[in-house]
């Protein structure tokens, strides 16, 4: 099948009912032995947001932000995929998807869609107009739940590229971070029809062999070092477990914010308070999209199909951009990023982190604009 059908958003007012009760019912945990994060999301923090999602947040008003999309759905090797697709009112836009990771979502997107599709409206010109293509990775958000095993990096990317192309798109550039940029990196090495990719979470290793490292080189294997060592436990259990921590996720929405939320603060770039980084409402927007559809276990399977892979993989020749985030989980430096990619564009970035369209827009949307300006 090949129809396209359009999509809303319309979340029932049933699962907004049980999302309250379940607020209120949950049975806490005492709280942490330290005064910080280092045993994961604090208990008064975490109280305070769900006061915050049962009583204070408005679920329609944020709905009918995203509704400002034009969102639909087509099946593609026999998966329903959601995604949105709005198109620029300058004719000779670039068409351009975008790719979210885990723990993120469409919801990501919200503040660069429109600068990227009307640019004269945002300070730009008509010529770094896009149409913009986001999809939700299968087994998140809105898209269907993968029944069999296979649903990988691989196939995604495969999927990417065919749903461009069904959307009328033969020649088109990809952008994406996290699992996002496991996918974009996958379509750039493939012989399809993207003629370029920008990730703003490019992977590299050191030379094998390498005993001494530059400064650069230093602050990135201590950044490595210290997500193996403290930060990379829900990776272990979402690539080997999927199904087991699915149970807690689909049933608790405090457990579901939890494993969330505690990633926005570990990876964006604020000075101890999550919230100048993202606001409630944002970071909620998100887990909405992961407690409505009931994504928890289905989410946690990309892991288990494609982390053994993540970062491996044949050399991208396409022409590649690359925004370079001072708080990204890994931050690579350029020298180790050259063996995996035809780097062209290279920017390293004053601020911001993993969530890099959430909360650097503005920073965002230039680099993107001036990468893809070089192979229009």
């Amino acid at each position: 099948m090949t129809a396209i059908t359009r999509f809303r958003i319309a979340v029932p007012d049933e699962v907004l009912d049980d999302l309250r009760r379940r607020l209120s019912n949950t049975r806490w945990p005492e709280t942490e032995c330290v005064d910080d994060w280092s045993q994961g999301i604090p208990l008064s923090y975490t109280r305070a947001l769900a006061d915050y999602w049962a009583g204070g947040y408005d679920w329609r008003a944020r709905e009918a932000r995203l509704n400002r999309f034009d969102q639909y759905v087509t099946e593609i090797d026999g998966l329903d995929i959601h995604f949105i697709h709005q198109r620029s009112p300058h004719p000779d836009a670039l068409p351009l998807i975008i790719t979210h990771g885990w723990p993120g979502s469409i919801a990501e997107f919200q503040k660069i869609i429109e600068p990227l599709t009307d640019p004269t409206a945002h300070g730009g010109r008509a010529e770094d107009a896009f149409h913009v293509v986001c999809p939700s990775l299968p087994g998140f958000g809105f898209s269907g739940k993968p029944t069999a095993t296979g649903w990988g990096v691989e196939r995604i990317a495969r999927a990417w590229d065919e749903l461009m192309v069904r959307l009328g798109y033969t020649r088109y550039g990809a952008q994406g971070g996290d699992w996002g940029a496991a996918v974009t990196t996958q379509i750039g090495r493939n012989i399809g029809h993207c003629i370029a990719i920008h990730t703003n979470m490019p992977m590299g290793r050191p030379p094998k062999g390498a005993t001494e490292f530059t400064t650069e080189e230093q602050v990135a294997l201590a950044a490595l070092r210290r997500y193996q060592d403290q930060d990379s436990g829900y990776a272990k259990q979402q690539s080997t477990r999927p199904q087991t921590i699915g149970y807690g996720l689909v049933d608790s929405p405090v457990a579901q914010l939890a494993w969330i939320v505690e990633k926005f603060w570990s990876w964006t770039d604020h000075d101890g308070d999550v919230e100048t980084a993202l606001s409630r409402d944002e970071m909620l927007d998100d887990v909405m999209l992961y407690w409505a559809t009931a994504s928890g276990a289905s989410s946690a399977r990309i892991y288990w199909e494609s982390f053994r892979v993540f970062g491996g993989g044949t050399r991208v020749e396409l022409p590649t951009g690359v925004a370079s985030f001072p708080k990204e989980i890994g931050r690579p430096p350029r020298s180790w990023c050259e063996g995996g990619y035809n780097i062209t564009h290279w920017t390293t970035m004053p601020r911001g982190g993993h969530f890099a369209a959430f909360e650097q827009p503005e920073l965002f949307v230039d680099d993107v604009r001036a990468f893809f300006g070089t192979v229009r």
